[in-house]
């Protein structure tokens, strides 16, 4: 019984220890970051399989977030960067970061870039929190 507690506790900690760092953004400063902007920078993402995937995005190269402490820090854009949605009701949406398109007050996202034309749309005005994060997930920009 020891020893299954022990080894328990280790992946415990290794989780803990390599888990992502969550960032949060106020609804009004992810509006601001998305201002005027249009989908114009034309990227190429390769999966860790190899496969690539070609598709328009937002021209930010840092997203204003704000960490744990409540200071201000930016993060680096990037294909596994996973944004995440909480509804007034607690439901949770997460998209890729790249693959969401803003439409006045609706984001229109993506979930899975396995299967890109899947999409799901939600309010801002439904919006209570939104946190980000490097998901560490394989992808890169080619």
């Amino acid at each position: 019984m020891v020893i299954k507690l022990n080894h328990a506790l280790f992946a415990a900690t290794i989780l803990l220890l390599c888990s992502c760092k969550t960032y949060y953004i106020p609804v009004d400063s992810f509006r601001q970051q998305f201002k005027g902007l249009e989908r114009s920078k034309y990227v190429t993402t390769q999966t860790p399989l190899g496969s690539k995937q070609s598709y328009d995005t937002y021209p930010i190269a840092f997203i204003k977030c704000i960490d744990k402490n409540g200071s201000e820090t930016a993060l680096k854009n990037g294909p596994s960067i996973e944004i995440r949605f909480t509804t007034n009701d607690n439901k949770k949406t997460v998209f890729y970061f790249d693959l969401m398109s803003i439409y006045q007050d609706t984001v229109l996202g993506v979930k899975s870039r396995f299967v890109p034309n899947i999409k799901e749309k939600i309010s801002l005005t439904n919006v209570k929190s939104i946190e980000v994060q490097d998901g560490k997930k394989k992808f890169k920009y080619l």
